[in-house]
């Protein structure tokens, strides 16, 4: 199962997404596939954030993304893992950003592996499965 994270949401909304995106998202499961609060987030202020084409990309994500992906709240199992692993990182010197850290978070709490194109920062999170499909 699958948590898919901010650039691959970004990417399957914009006008002409990833080849290899779209064929390994068709040879998924619908019912594997899900994303995070904090991703919904990422995404509705990187709409708001542009000022063109808000309603377009706000549209997009409501109408054509959201209906098949169901959300994943960064709730309390999330929270625990959340702040085990920033101690560990802390500790290791290893510092992520916050958003990535509670992505990474919900996916460990649900055992799911992150699809993201932004592989060298959640590869730091210990015990986290992660895959890029942006690659060919």
């Amino acid at each position: 199962m699958y948590l898919l994270d901010t650039d691959i949401l970004s990417n399957i909304v914009k006008r002409t997404p990833s080849t290899a995106l779209v064929a390994k998202l068709a040879l998924i499961p619908q019912e594997a596939q899900f994303t995070s609060s904090i991703t919904l987030g990422e995404m509705v202020y990187g709409a708001y954030k542009l000022q063109t084409h808000t309603n377009l990309l706000l549209e997009r994500l409501e109408k054509a993304l959201l209906p098949h992906v169901p959300v994943l709240p960064f709730d309390g199992d999330a929270a625990r893992r959340y702040g085990e692993v920033r101690a560990e990182l802390e500790r290791q010197g290893t510092p992520l950003g916050e958003a990535d850290l509670r992505i990474g978070a919900i996916a460990l709490s649900r055992d799911l592996t992150v699809v993201t194109g932004n592989i060298r920062h959640f590869q730091l999170i210990p015990g986290l499965s992660v895959e890029n499909w942006l690659e060919a």
